[in-house]
């Protein structure tokens, strides 16, 4: 039975997903995943977006792996990858206890200005058309279209 997108409530969940990655929570981990799902950006978006997705990716799957997992080997980090009419969605799942994204502070704030909290979320933001959390922010999904 074919793999399906993780449930969302914002419609870009329970779908067949292209590719379902299960990987330990390891630094290693992030650039095979990132070097799939970029191919198949690179077939089916336009004007060089492949590589948004792909920084967004990178980002999004670093963050489960440091901070979700806290870098721990035995944790593991989940990864779908569909594509429709509506872009390249993109699920990761983590197994840490989450966060709250809406307190993850302005990195272009002055007084976050040197800070290294918050910019990979903010930078994911930029970078994809949609991008919401689930499970406690231990899920991210996004959207490239």
């Amino acid at each position: 039975m074919p793999e399906r997108m993780p449930t969302c409530a914002h419609g870009c969940g329970d779908r067949e997903a292209l590719f379902h990655f299960r990987v330990a929570a390891v630094a290693d981990s992030i650039a095979p995943i990132v070097e799939t799902v970029s191919d198949l950006a690179r077939r089916e978006l336009a004007g060089g977006k492949e590589m948004e997705l792909a920084l967004a990716l990178q980002e999004a799957l670093a963050n489960a792996v440091v901070h979700g997992s806290r870098g721990d080997p035995e944790q593991i980090v989940e990864c779908w990858v569909a594509y429709g009419t509506e872009g390249v969605l993109v699920a990761i799942r983590d197994s840490g206890p989450g966060f709250d994204p809406d307190d993850v502070p302005d990195p272009l704030s002055l007084q976050q200005l040197g800070s290294d909290h918050g910019r990979g979320i903010h930078m994911i933001r930029q970078l994809v058309d949609d991008v919401h959390f689930l499970r406690n922010g231990a899920e991210i999904h996004m959207r490239k279209k």
